[in-house]
C-alpha cells in the first residue's frame, strides 16, 4: 500500500473517532473581578478585567486555566478558580421585556436595557423563554433570543 493511501486511511479513521461536540458550558465570573489573559499563564499579557458576574462560555480547560468566550465572541484565558457555576445572562436586545410568564401575552414584569446582567433562575428553557432575576429582586421570563449566556 502506498504511503499516500495509508495517510488517507489514517485521516479518515481519525475523523471518525473524533468525539462529538458537547453542550455549551456557561459559567460566570465569581464575586470578585478577574483578570483575563492572552495565554494560560500569569506571565501572559493582561487583556482585560472581567467584572463580577460576567457570563462566559468555557471553550476548553488547561490545568488551572479556562479558555473562555465572552458575549462579543472574544477568546481569552482566565484562572478557573475565578469562575462559578452560578449562571448569569446579558441582555443583547435594545430593550428586553421581562414577562410574568413564558408567553408574549403575559404582563410585563420589568424591562431591561442592553448589557444588563440578569441571574438565570432556571437554566432550562421553556419554548424559547428563560426564567431570570434582576439583582433588585424582580423576576420573570425573557426570550432566549434577547440574551447571551444561556
Amino acid at each position: 500500500m502506498k504511503l499516500s493511501s495509508l495517510l488517507s486511511a489514517a485521516i479518515v479513521l481519525a475523523a471518525a473517532t473524533i468525539a462529538p461536540a458537547h453542550a455549551l458550558d456557561f459559567r460566570s465570573v465569581g464575586a470578585a473581578p478577574a483578570i483575563l489573559y492572552d495565554a494560560p499563564s500569569e506571565k501572559g499579557r493582561r487583556t482585560n478585567i472581567a467584572p463580577r458576574g460576567m457570563p462566559v462560555e468555557v471553550v476548553t480547560t488547561y490545568g488551572d486555566w479556562s479558555k473562555v468566550r465572552d458575549a462579543d465572541g472574544k477568546l481569552t484565558w482566565i484562572m478557573s478558580k475565578a469562575l462559578v457555576s452560578k449562571r448569569n445572562v446579558i441582555i443583547t436586545a435594545a430593550n428586553a421585556r421581562i414577562h410574568t410568564g413564558a408567553d408574549e401575552n403575559s404582563p410585563v414584569s420589568f424591562t431591561a436595557d442592553k448589557n444588563v446582567l440578569l441571574e438565570l433562575s432556571d437554566p432550562t428553557s421553556q419554548a424559547g423563554w428563560l426564567k431570570v432575576k434582576h439583582r433588585d429582586g424582580q423576576s420573570g421570563f425573557v426570550k432566549s433570543s434577547e440574551v447571551w449566556g444561556d
